[in-house]
Order: structure tokens, then sequence, then C-alpha cells
């Protein structure tokens, strides 16, 4: 959801909030998935801040990758979870978050948008755009192996 920077940051973050939070777990869920949603979480509260709508608004989007025959829509068909992972980490932060909220998450745009303060449109746009690339880095001759050449 976020860049390898600001990702290593907020691990410090998410651990420190479980170590205050852990006498909040009920143990109604299991351990991974409370402090998987806790982690979402922190990312969410990140992205709404405003230093990372400055940081998702400044990030340059030189070219979209294009193949022939390409449409728009839906992502991907069947995808090693590896290479989706890979791709993600490709992505600009502003893209990669509308992708992860939008078609990993089910957020409509009007939530994405007022979540990151930005338009619906620009959360079209960047869910768009990070369609694109990922189409692209994951149907690149490298991704079906999972190995760089």
């Amino acid at each position: 959801m976020v860049g390898r920077a600001e990702a290593e940051d907020l691990l410090q973050e998410i651990f420190l909030a479980a170590h205050r939070k852990m006498g909040l777990y009920k143990g109604e869920s299991s351990l991974g998935t409370w402090l998987f949603r806790l982690a979402t979480n922190q990312c969410l509260d990140y992205l709404r801040s405003k230093r990372a709508r400055l940081a998702l608004l400044t990030d340059p989007i030189d070219q979209e990758p294009r193949s022939p025959g390409m449409k728009s829509g839906g992502v991907l068909g069947v995808v090693d979870r590896m290479d989706l992972e890979r791709a993600l980490t490709a992505l600009p932060p502003g893209c990669r978050a509308v992708f992860v909220l939008h078609d990993i998450e089910g957020r409509e745009h009007r939530e994405i948008a007022e979540a990151l303060g930005v338009s619906d449109g620009t959360s079209k746009s960047q869910l768009h755009k990070a369609r694109l690339r990922l189409r692209a880095l994951l149907t690149a001759p490298h991704a079906a192996s999972g190995r760089q050449t």
C-alpha cells in the first residue's frame, strides 16, 4: 500500500500499536487476522495523512505502458501471488494505494477519494494506470517464471 521507505517506518508503528493494543485483542478472530487488520488500518491512517497525500500527488507517471489489444477493465486472470506482490511494489505509491483500496479491499472510488484527499476522477485515473502497469509487468516474459532474465 505504501513505498519501501514508508513501509519500514509504518512497520515500527504497527509493532508499537500491536504492543499497546494487545490487551484489546478478544480472541474472536485469529491473531494473524487481528494483526493484519491493525496493520491495514495503520497504513490507511498514513495514507489519509497530509504528508502521504502530498507524496501521492507528486508521483510522476512518465508513460503508461501499453500493449496491443489491451482493454481496460478487470486486471488479470490467474496470477502467481509472488508475481503480483512484486509487481505491486513497482507501482508508484498513488497507483498502488488506489489499486489496493479498490481492487483488493473493494472500496468505492468516492471512499478512496475521500480517504486520500483526491477527486473521484483522480482515483479512477490512478486505478486505470495501475491496472495498465500491472498488466504490462505481469505479462512480461520474466513474470511467468518468477525470475528476471
